[in-house]
Parts: C-alpha cells; sequence; structure tokens
C-alpha cells in the first residue's frame, strides 16, 4: 500500500490535474490511496468566504460564485460532456456550505470555519476522482470525515487513533486506487474538524500509519528537499536523503520541509516518506527514513525575515531567574507569540519571536511594568545546520549581528 499526497499546486488548473494522472501513469497507480489538497488557493478562497460572513454579508455570495466560477472553469476543460455528472455534484457541494450559512446559528469563528473551508478539498477530489473515472482509472472516492475521527477543538483538531484506526482498516479497500481529501476529519456529532497546519502531509501519514502503508510520498513542484529555500538564498542542493530526526530539527528551526506532526506517525513504524516532483516523477526526490546519515553532508540554511528581538534586564539589577523566565513566558503564551531563540544571563535576557499574530502591542507595555525593554523588529533569524565558517561568513556579510548562538550542529543569528 502506498500513500500519495498531491497538494494545491498540483491540482491548480487543468492542466495540473492531467499532469497528476500523468505522474500515476508513469509510476503506477495500483494499492494506491490519494490525498488530494483543495486547488490552488481555493483554501485562501474558501477563508474569503468565512470573514465575509462574519464581517461584510454583503460579500458573501461574490466570494461564492468566485469559488464556483474557478471550479466550473477547471471541469469545462477537463470534461467534453455539458450535462456531465461532476457538474451537479459541484453545485451540490456549494449548495451545502451555503445551506449551513444560512442555518447556522454558532458566533464561534473556529467551528464555522471547519464546517466551510473544508470544501475545498470536497471539490477537488470529486473532481479528481470523476477525471480519472472519464480516461478509464477506475477509483473509490473516500470521505475522510468519515474516517478521521478527532475531538472538537476546531482549526487544530486532535486525533482519536483507536477509532480512527478501526475505520481505516474496516473501510479502505486496499487493493483499490482510493481518492480522500487532505486536512480534514470529524467529530464526535459528526461535524467537521480541520487537523491545522500542514494538514494535509498530516493527512497522509496518519493513513499511511493505519494501513501499515509501505511508503507515503509527498508530491510537490520541487525535486525533493533542499538544503535551503531558493527563494531567499541563490545556490541549493537537494537533500538525497535525511532522517526522521534531521527533518524534525530542520522543521523546529521554520523549514517548510515536513511538519513534525506528519513524521511522527511515520517514525513510530518506520515507515519512509519521499518528497518528490511531480513535475519530473521519475527522479528520486528525497528519502525521509530512519537512520540514515544526511546526503550530501552539507549545511542547510533556514532564515526567518520579521521577527522580533526584545532583550529583558532586570529594573533593580536583580537576577533573571526562573520566576521571572516562567512569568515572561506565561506573558508570550497568552499573547500568542513563538518563542524561536533565547539567550540569558544574570541579569538579561534575549529571547527573537514570531510576532504572526501581532501581539507585540499589547505585551510590551506589560512587560516594561516590570523590565527596561529593548525591541528590536524586522529583525531576520538565520539557522544554519551542519554549518562550517564558510556558511557562517556567507550569512555575516552585510548584517550586524544581534545575537549568535552556537551548538555542535546548529548555529543561529539573529541579524539587522
Amino acid at each position: 500500500m502506498r500513500i500519495f499526497k498531491f497538494g494545491g499546486a498540483s491540482v491548480k488548473n487543468a492542466e495540473g490535474v492531467r499532469n497528476v494522472v500523468k505522474v500515476l501513469q508513469t509510476v503506477g497507480h495500483e494499492n494506491t490511496l490519494m490525498v488530494v489538497s483543495a486547488m490552488g488557493k481555493m483554501t485562501n478562497a474558501m477563508e474569503a468566504v468565512v470573514n465575509a460572513y462574519f464581517k461584510d454579508e454583503a460579500l458573501l455570495d461574490e466570494k461564492i460564485q468566485f469559488i464556483a466560477d474557478y471550479h466550473k472553469g477547471i471541469i469545462n476543460d477537463l470534461f467534453e460532456a455539458k450535462n456531465h455528472g461532476i457538474h451537479h455534484k459541484l453545485n451540490k457541494l456549494i449548495e451545502e456550505f451555503r445551506g449551513f450559512l444560512l442555518w447556522n446559528k454558532s458566533p464561534k469563528y473556529g467551528f464555522v470555519y471547519d464546517q466551510v473551508v473544508g470544501y475545498g478539498e470536497l471539490i477537488s477530489t470529486a473532481i479528481v476522482s470523476a477525471y480519472l473515472r472519464e480516461i478509464g482509472i477506475e477509483n473509490e472516492w473516500l470521505d475522510v470525515r468519515e474516517l478521521i475521527k478527532t475531538d472538537n477543538a476546531y482549526r487544530e483538531a486532535k486525533v482519536d487513533w483507536e477509532v480512527t484506526g478501526s475505520r481505516i482498516r474496516s473501510r479502505i479497500d486496499t487493493k483499490k486506487l482510493n481518492v480522500t481529501q487532505g486536512f480534514l476529519g470529524s467529530d464526535e456529532n459528526n461535524f467537521t474538524t480541520t487537523l491545522g497546519r500542514e494538514g494535509s502531509d498530516y493527512t497522509a501519514a496518519i493513513l499511511g500509519y493505519c494501513l501499515d502503508a509501505d511508503s507515503v510520498t509527498i508530491w510537490k513542484d520541487v525535486p525533493g528537499v533542499l538544503n535551503a529555500d531558493p527563494r531567499h538564498f541563490q545556490e541549493t542542493r537537494k537533500l538525497e536523503q535525511i532522517s526522521y530526526r534531521e527533518a524534525i530539527e530542520l522543521a523546529f528551526y521554520g523549514a517548510s520541509v515536513i511538519h513534525p506532526k506528519t513524521l511522527q506517525p511515520l517514525q513510530r513504524k518506520g515507515i519512509p516518506l519521499f518528497v518528490k516532483s511531480f513535475v519530473d516523477p521519475r527522479t528520486s526526490g528525497t528519502k525521509v527514513g530512519k537512520g540514515v546519515k544526511i546526503s550530501p553532508d552539507v549545511p542547510c540554511f533556514i532564515v526567518k525575515k520579521e521577527q522580533v528581538l526584545l532583550k529583558l534586564s532586570s529594573l533593580d539589577f536583580s537576577f533573571i531567574v526562573e520566576d521571572n523566565i516562567s512569568a515572561i513566558f506565561r506573558l508570550f503564551h497568552e499573547h500568542r507569540l513563538k518563542v524561536d531563540l533565547i539567550q540569558n544571563s544574570a541579569i538579561s535576557f534575549s529571547v527573537c519571536l514570531d510576532n504572526k499574530f501581532d501581539g507585540l502591542k499589547t505585551l510590551l507595555p506589560v512587560l516594561e511594568e516590570r523590565f527596561k525593554v529593548v525591541c528590536h523588529e524586522g529583525v531576520s533569524l538565520y539557522t544554519i545546520r551542519h554549518f562550517d565558517e564558510n556558511a557562517v561568513e556567507s550569512i555575516l556579510n552585510g548584517y550586524d549581528v544581534l545575537v549568535e548562538q552556537r551548538g555542535k550542529e546548529t548555529v543561529q543569528l539573529v541579524v539587522k
């Protein structure tokens, strides 16, 4: 049994859907389960529907019509028959979430978000499954919400592994080609839940774990896992293989490789993960597995831009000790700031933060009541795994280093 995950970029248009078919024809599709994301930027479009529902209902019909037109364009390109059943299926799915918004009484954003946004995946997989059948590739369309059961922590649901495993093993015929959605589950009342960041990759891992899959492959528009993000670094190299631990380390420091949540179930059963190119499926990609050394052994660069560096010192020159530090971290949690690096001495404490949810504004006045605060906004945090001095020098050139921290394998630099 193999699990294939295709992200939104792979099915963003009719040409993309046809290319997914070419991938299946190239590498085979027997005993395969496909996990498919929403098409292109449709998750963003579904989020725009939810935001209009809460903030500007006058825009709601326009936002829904955009989603309908986008998918109709792809369907018209893929299917010759104007009365093909997929048109009815699309209309039915759109009317389902439109109907939910009409009768919903819940004021909770997270609940409404999960009931609506997942329709991007439901529509996408319906189209892909219908097109596969249209060209003669038989497949089974599965509603993943009937398989993956979770708690009701909407937008970040936790999996009930026992119930989920039982359902997956009893309801999936592994001898067929199956098509299902990423990102989604359902709670005990059968309301839709979503699995949080990198939810579709995580879905593939859940299915792989429960089915004892031979492998999980994530198909991307890059040749594999690179040692640096080509958007920020001029020279990059593909990593042929890395260990689960290395992939988790890279993800922890901010690399957009694979989320640790995806790797953990696979690591438990030693199921290899492949990251391969849907542009050129014959290439080897990157293998993530148990006990394999990084190859080639080159420095790996990660950058997080637009970070915040706070330097805190006590107002009375007293030591910054456990009670101060625990209070500081509690405030970071309350104001939704993610800690990326810490460095402390007896009377000072430096921390690099991700201000993604804009909690810094409300945090600073609270901190200034207890500490002397120096705040540097717009800094960059560079992390180099398997560093050498040449790698460090390549980052230092032209930057003012505010904090440097070195370990045996990793160096981190906060620069301005």
